[in-house]
């Protein structure tokens, strides 16, 4: 088992940046890919990107999100600029052991709770 939990969330401007974190325990041996989903209130889960040794980035956040990770701390991290009121969401952490196969959010073995992202104008 692996259990997430994100951090980082929190209320910005428009253009504003966020940094978000989200670190991995328990069973964290193997090499994970980890993603980066959000929510918006009243509209489906979204993938912004992913990394296992690469990173895919959604293109419609392409250029102000990035996704890095730090395996020595078990942390992957979710870099967002030029934010806007339209990021605003839940975004959430997941993971599955192995090579990233998909964007889909069933593909994902493991959740964490979520933090969220308000943006305002």
């Amino acid at each position: 088992q692996v259990q997430l939990v994100e951090s980082g969330g929190g209320s910005v401007q428009a253009g504003g940046s966020l940094r978000l974190s989200c670190v991995a325990s328990g069973n964290t041996a193997s090499r994970r890919c980890t993603a980066w989903f959000r929510q918006a209130p009243g509209k489906e889960r979204e993938e912004i990107g992913m990394t296992y040794t690469g990173v895919w980035i959604a293109d419609s956040v392409k250029g102000r999100f990035t996704i890095s990770r730090d395996d020595a701390k078990n942390t992957a991290y979710l870099q967002m600029d030029s934010l806007k009121p339209e990021d605003t969401g839940m975004y959430y952490c997941a993971a599955r052991v192995g090579l990233c196969v998909s964007s889909h959010a069933a593909d994902f073995t493991y959740w964490g709770h979520g933090t969220q992202v308000t943006v305002s104008t």
